[in-house]
């Protein structure tokens, strides 16, 4: 069975850094996506970044300049940087196993049950 556990969570300050991690079991398979989602409150789930198993980098326009990720083949991280409070949600880190890369939440088979992010004063 597929598990992917999120740390790394927390309240920050505008401007603070996180970092956030997910680590999954259950399959070997080094030819997965993994990526992060986040879903504030009263909004749709949205991509953030996605890390392809060639090594290719996704990443959100509004982000790109203060997140980063990173990933070996059990374990992704969300390195945020310049946190705004518009950052604030419950991210969630997912993961599809080889296909055509995807930033649509419906194509990832695979979550954690994410870890909530507060950006504020």
């Amino acid at each position: 069975q597929v598990q992917l556990v999120e740390s790394g969570g927390g309240l920050v300050e505008p401007g603070g850094s996180l970092r956030l991690s997910c680590t999954t079991s259950g399959h070997s398979s080094t030819l997965k996506s993994m990526a992060w989602f986040r879903q504030a409150s009263g909004k749709e789930r949205e991509y953030v970044s996605v890390a392809t198993p060639g090594g290719g980098r996704i990443i959100k326009l509004a982000v790109k300049d203060r997140f980063t990720i990173s990933r070996d083949n059990n374990t992704v991280w969300l390195q945020m940087n310049s946190l705004e409070p518009e950052d604030s949600a419950r991210y969630f880190c997912a993961e599809r196993l080889a296909g055509t890369t995807t930033t649509n939440p419906d194509d990832y088979p695979f979550w954690g049950r994410g870890t909530q992010v507060t950006v504020s004063a």
